[in-house]
């Protein structure tokens, strides 16, 4: 997929929401699985696309009242003959007959309602991608057969997330039907409170959003915020319990999420008591104040990321210039210099700046400046 602009941007939840709505009315009408077009999840590496695999099962599982199973097929590990199975001589030795996978052993009664998630499908050499035609569209693959109640997924990564992915040929590509996952925090934040990720890590992202995933990945870059490494981060603070010292577990955490962001967390966890809620200062509805100038540079960096989720293409509510006044209330209040890297960073995103110059109170500094 050259232009993933072309297909819909959906959060998990959302997809789940609508995947799961569809199939549980087929479920109960009767209708054929095998009728509705084949998923494929797209999208950069820890985003989310197994969960909501796992979260696509239990909504069926609601909804219908059936038992939903999940079998995971990680297409990289396969090769073609892995999914055909392995020849053997029939009874009378005189034709070769092929033994179904492990994987395609399926319980095929009407109690129950399977998933099969083909992961890394992008990834997967050509000639497997070949081999899953028949899965996406007939629901076979040579001699065997997946049940009727079988329902198929794909996921992969994005040509341009630079992991290993090869383009997808337009005939497996014209069987499906394609989603690009979207990072979104309400979402995430939603699953996190359900699956107990640590206080710290839900408060820190609360206060600063776009620290959840790393949209620009460098070359050189191995260990990168996403949602897969927040939640090996909440694990190692469970785990230590209440006895986690978060700046004693420095190594570990930017391990997993990069040293940079790290560096942030940490300091987000000594002054978290210190630091307000960004989004209640654009509502107007915060008081508090930092003291420390570690605080004080945190929030005017959260601030200004605030304003830059909610002035890019797909952000899910456009900055006002209602909460942009309240910002600029509550910004009087910082020193001369806090204030200038605040409004130096706002003045270079695009679309702020015509607002930015209809807020009195930035019109007010400057002329002060």
């Amino acid at each position: 997929m050259k232009d993933m602009k072309l297909i819909p941007r959906v959060t998990v939840n959302t997809l789940v929401r609508e995947l799961g709505g569809i199939y549980t009315a087929a479920v109960k009408s009767g209708w054929p699985l095998k009728r509705i077009p084949t998923p494929m999840l797209w999208g950069p590496p820890g985003v989310g696309k197994s969960a909501g695999a796992e979260q696509l099962a239990a909504a069926i599982e609601t909804g219908t009242g059936k038992r939903a199973a999940v079998t995971e097929v990680r297409l990289l590990l396969f090769s073609p003959i892995d999914l055909r199975g392995i020849p053997v001589a029939n009874r009378d030795k005189t034709l070769a007959e092929w033994l179904k996978p492990a994987v395609f052993d399926m319980d095929p009664s009407e109690e129950c309602v399977n998933l099969l998630f083909l992961d890394e499908l992008s990834a997967a050499p050509p000639a497997v991608q070949a081999a899953a035609y028949q899965l996406t569209l007939d629901r076979r693959i040579g001699e065997h057969r997946l049940p009727d109640n079988c329902i198929v997924i794909g996921a992969g990564n994005r040509t341009s997330d630079r992991s290993a992915a090869y383009r997808m040929p337009n005939a497996l590509a014209n069987r499906m039907q394609h989603y690009e996952i979207a990072v979104d925090f309400p979402s995430w934040q939603e699953w996190a409170i359900r699956n107990d990720v640590h206080p710290q890590v839900l408060g820190y992202l609360a206060f600063d959003n776009s620290r959840l995933y790393d949209e620009e990945v460098r070359e050189d870059q191995t260990a990168f915020a996403s949602p897969r490494s927040w939640m090996f981060v909440s694990d190692i603070l469970n785990i230590m319990g209440e006895r986690a010292e978060p700046d004693a577990l420095f190594n570990q955490i930017s391990a997993c999420v990069g040293t940079d962001t790290a560096l942030s967390f940490l300091a987000w966890c000594r002054n978290h008591s210190e630091l307000p809620c960004t989004e209640e200062i654009f509502q107007g509805k915060c008081s508090k104040y930092p003291s420390s100038p570690d605080a004080l540079y945190a929030l005017t960096a959260s601030m200004a990321k605030y304003v830059e989720a909610r002035s890019g293409c797909g952000s899910r509510e456009e900055i006002t210039e209602t909460e942009l006044d309240n910002m600029s209330a509550y910004a009087a209040r910082f020193p001369a210099d806090y204030q200038a890297c605040l409004y130096r960073q706002l003045w270079r995103i695009e679309g702020v700046r015509r607002k930015l110059m209809r807020i009195p109170g930035f019109r007010l500094w400057m002329r002060r400046r």
